[in-house]
């Protein structure tokens, strides 16, 4: 449990390491949920490992190939190739094949805006759609190949859009609605994104995100955009916007001219092959640029329709939400390619979780009879903050399975989820993986592994990790070390876009041949795995990674900052806090008029997510001799440990003066 037991509504403070390993509670898989869940059999995780490359044949067969595959493997650590030889066509899998069955008529996308208006697309519609979208591309000269970036809100055309361009073989680059324009700018530049897509804005909290001002910042500074396309999603009454006369397009406009010319337009699949570039997803890295992971179309469709299937004991009749934006590889692999693989009826919602009140999660659910929820740890304790007479105030007895994503959660939240949401009914499944790994990892299959509070429990079948000591060797259990994934899997990243070298060294320098998580975790005496956070220096922010050096770099850009070293403090309701210890430039006085300032410029800078928690001022950071600022003793200091070794450090005394700085703020 947590250091201190709040009650069934607050969410109490951090976990400890410790109470963690102490967690014993086990809840076996109801007996009703296991005699029908789609896997049964606990055999398979056998099977899996003795064989790995015909396990992942079998589960390609899942999808309609124009071309089979000659080879399943092809492995030169680091580099993979997947289904080598296969062709198919990702959007294809996704719309076309289910609109030759029953389901052209069953609900793919049941979508509703956070003002309260709503559509629902059935397969057929969703089709016609991506058609239309595709021809739109096509029109303004997107072609195979060509990168499209997307910075939209959460409405359907955001799916769409990323369907159609998986439909003509051009790989897509969705930017989170919430990053600023440097941000934006940043990642279309290094993407060499060839159009753009926004939309006039989107609502949240009742004030409309201005989506297309920024966009307009940001593409002033990227030669490779030819076209920006938007969406009209708020319309003239609400938002007026400026449209650039060769540049600018409105997507209904822009589909109005594909009608004319033709009322119903079918935009041919590509036929793929199974290494084409599908997508690239900017995570942030310790260097301060941020990392553009290469997903691929075969394998990761292989692997986030398998994941999605078993993980979610996926049936016909489920109406499932996953609470993520589509601007986060959640969404990408858990709200479109996955379930829509699959055939599932899948729930978009475009605001916040607390408008208009904070029962609007609780109300959707009931609304739409949602049998399969996968959220994140970090509003779960929000949730719990709230009280329980918000989802006390519906029915949420649709529900029948449970899901977390995005960090480990900790006992007292996975049983006040359990409790409250589930009515103590339905099974969690707490889910492991990255950005890097495009599907989950580490998670129970529902109908055969008991689960444990806190404990991502077992690695997916076919997915071989490992805890690994400095040396690599493997730690006993009940002992913490790096998670490392021992083989490859489907879905893994390829590369960093442009960027191969960065790519070897991040993650398969350090242990050869093995994959580096940059996680640590323990297992216990069951085998069962228990996630402990990050090791480098990376913050989570509500399931959200942010690299120090990107908002340190942020930082330093203000004139008032000579220096400034970011770290990621426990935080009961995010995860972590960033937490920002400044050198001011001589002649600047700390004050909270700077701080407020600085605040705000991170959030120009990078967005609202990277705001600084809090800002300490200090005449020097820790640094070694080699001029190293020292991170992990300011951790130290966050988290009240006991310092570590200092002996490197230039100036010892300088930890003591920042330690009791912080010991007197928080005091």
């Amino acid at each position: 449990m947590s250091d201190s037991q709040g009650s069934a509504g607050s969410a109490g403070t951090a976990t400890t390491i410790d109470a963690l390993l102490q967690e014993s509670r086990r809840f076996p898989p109801p007996p009703a949920f296991a005699a029908a869940a789609n896997v049964r059999d606990p055999s398979i995780y056998q099977r899996a490992h003795d064989d790995p490359e015909g396990f992942w044949a079998e589960a390609a067969n899942r999808l309609d190939w124009y071309q089979r595959w000659d080879k399943v493997l092809e492995w030169n650590a680091p580099w993979a190739k997947w289904f080598v030889g296969g062709q198919l066509n990702a959007s294809y899998n996704c719309v076309d094949r289910h609109v030759a069955t029953w389901r052209r008529n069953k609900a793919a996308i049941i979508w509703e805006g956070e003002p309260g208006d709503t559509r629902t697309l059935t397969y057929r519609d969703l089709w016609r759609e991506v058609n239309r979208f595709a021809a739109v591309l096509q029109d303004l000269g997107v072609r195979k190949g060509d990168v499209v970036a997307f910075y939209m809100p959460m409405i359907p055309e955001l799916a769409i859009g990323l369907l159609a361009c998986a439909r003509i073989g051009a790989p897509h680059t969705v930017i989170f609605g919430g990053f600023s324009a440097e941000a934006l700018r940043d990642r279309i530049n290094d993407s060499k994104s060839k159009l753009c897509v926004t939309a006039d804005g989107g609502w949240r909290r009742g004030s409309v995100v201005p989506l297309k001002d920024t966009t307009d910042a940001a593409v002033a500074e990227c030669p490779t955009i030819e076209h920006v396309l938007v969406v009209q999603r708020v319309g003239p009454d609400v938002r007026q916007v400026n449209m650039q006369a060769g540049r600018d397009v409105w997507l209904h406009e822009g589909v109005e001219q594909v009608l004319r010319r033709t009322p119903h337009p079918i935009v041919a699949p590509e036929h793929l092959d199974s290494e084409h570039p599908l997508y690239i997803m900017y995570t942030s890295g310790t260097t301060g640029k941020p990392k553009g992971q290469l997903h691929t179309t075969g394998g990761y469709l292989v692997g986030t329709s398998l994941t999605h299937d078993w993980i979610f004991d996926l049936k016909d009749d489920d109406v499932y939400w996953c609470t993520a934006d589509i601007g986060w590889v959640t969404g990408h692999s858990y709200i479109v390619y996955g379930p829509l693989a699959n055939g599932a009826s899948v729930v978009m919602y475009e605001g916040a979780p607390d408008f208009p009140d904070k029962d609007r999660f609780w109300a959707l659910i009931e609304k739409y009879g949602v049998t399969i929820l996968y959220t994140a740890p970090t509003s779960i304790r929000t949730f719990m903050r709230w009280g329980t007479e918000y989802p006390e105030r519906h029915d949420l007895s649709t529900l029948r399975l449970l899901g977390t994503v995005g960090e480990p959660i900790n006992p007292e939240a996975w049983m006040w989820y359990q409790q409250y949401i589930g009515g103590g009914r339905c099974p969690i499944v707490d889910t492991w993986w990255q950005t890097e790994t495009g599907m989950i990892m580490i998670t129970p299959l529902p109908g055969i592994v008991a689960t444990k509070p806190g404990s991502a429990t077992r690695p997916f079948p076919g997915i071989e990790p490992d805890i690994l000591d400095e040396q690599g060797n493997s730690v006993p259990a009940n002992t913490g070390g790096n998670l490392v994934i021992k083989r490859p899997w489907p879905a893994m990243s390829r590369t960093i876009f442009g960027d191969p070298d960065r790519y070897v060294q991040t993650y398969w320098a350090k242990y050869p041949g093995l994959y580096l998580t940059g996680d640590g975790a323990r297992r216990d005496d069951d085998g069962y795995y228990w996630l402990l956070g990050r090791v480098d220096d990376v913050v989570n922010v509500s399931g959200h990674r942010l690299g120090t050096m990107e908002v340190e770099s942020a930082l330093v850009s203000h004139p008032a900052v000579a220096e400034a070293a970011v770290i990621g403090a426990s935080d009961p309701i995010t995860g972590q806090a960033i937490v920002a210890f400044v050198t001011p430039r001589g002649g600047q006085q700390p004050n909270d008029a700077l701080t407020a300032d600085l605040k705000e410029h991170v959030v120009r800078s990078i967005g609202a997510l990277a705001r600084p928690k809090r800002i300490y001022y200090t005449a020097e950071l820790p640094k070694t001799r080699s001029a190293k600022i020292m991170r992990r003793l300011l951790r130290d200091i966050a988290e009240g440990r006991v310092l570590g070794d200092t002996t490197t450090l230039l100036d010892p005394t300088i930890v003591a003066q920042i330690k009791e700085q912080y010991a007197s703020s928080e005091g």
